[in-house]
């Protein structure tokens, strides 16, 4: 008779999120309601406290939505305003604004207070993952992800292989998101990877038809939800991701590719400008409630 394969155990890990913004909050959601134990880092203490509203809220709606599992005991929330809480971590997942400067430090830092064998994961969007490995004492043990935001309602994960990736890291990653049960694409290493060189260029060009007067943005969302099957619209999309970090994004695709289309368009410079966000700020190319804010 065939056996039942028994599920991963979430026990086996201890993972330290940096960065307490619109991703590490979703990412820690999703790990909690699968039993794994949290610690997440923020320097920002008031950002920390956004972080464990937001995070309740998002558990709540996941188990509404039928995506917690079952039978499962939510992991354990702890929250620090310093990086020495990496210490004791199996993995870590970077996932702080999409500067490189910045990734490159955290990075390079959060490398020299782990111990061997500790993953180290940077959630970037555009950057490549081997610009990154060279600021880490051990680049093999560097991996890229891109969860999509909510992390805790979308079942696929874009994992980055830079050139220096080592095999064993890639296994316990790959581990990690089996407890999660996330289904991974692994693919290699290049500015945007494949989801953001297809999709940011695209909401790009969405915002700049918005700009030119050609159509409106209910309108733009409309044609390519009805007509081409985009399942929210481009311009919802760049609420979900935050103008901001879209902009970011957007930029460093342009400064690595040479392609004109990312280069932002005026209307996504304004929107950022006036601090119209998107979704995290109530505002953006549409406008949300409080509780669509938190989701």
């Amino acid at each position: 008779m065939p056996t039942e394969t028994a599920p991963p155990r979430p026990d086996g890990h201890r993972l330290t999120v940096l960065g307490a913004g619109t991703m590490g909050a979703g990412i820690t959601s999703l790990a909690l309601m699968h039993g794994v134990p949290v610690t997440l880092v923020d320097v920002d203490q008031d950002v920390l406290d956004r972080a464990r509203t937001r995070i309740d809220h998002q558990t709540r709606v996941a188990q509404l939505m039928g995506e917690a599992p079952d039978g499962v005991g939510p992991g354990t929330l702890t929250t620090a305003t310093s990086p020495d809480a990496v210490a004791d971590a199996t993995v870590v997942i970077e996932a702080v604004t999409e500067d490189h400067d910045l990734k490159a430090a955290l990075l390079a830092d959060v490398g020299a207070r782990t111990k061997p064998g500790t993953i180290l994961v940077t959630n970037t969007s555009s950057i490549p993952v081997d610009d990154l490995a060279g600021f880490t004492a051990r680049p093999g043990e560097l991996v890229g992800t891109h969860f999509m935001n909510p992390p805790y309602l979308i079942r696929t994960v874009e994992v980055v292989r830079g050139p220096r990736t080592g095999q064993r890291t890639l296994d316990t990653l790959d581990g990690l998101l089996a407890v999660l049960r996330r289904e991974s694409v692994v693919v290699a290493d290049a500015p945007g990877f494949v989801t953001s060189r297809l999709l940011h260029p695209m909401i790009n060009d969405a915002a700049r038809i918005v700009q030119e007067g050609t159509a409106s943005a209910e309108d733009v969302d409309a044609l390519m939800v009805g007509c081409l099957g985009h399942a929210t619209g481009p311009l919802r999309t760049a609420d979900m991701i935050g103008l901001d970090n879209l902009v970011d994004s957007l930029r460093v695709l342009h400064e690595r590719t040479g392609d004109d289309r990312c280069r932002p368009c005026d209307l996504l410079l304004e929107k950022v400008a006036a601090g119209d966000h998107g979704r995290k700020s109530g505002r953006g190319f549409f406008t949300y409630e409080r509780t669509e804010q938190l989701s």
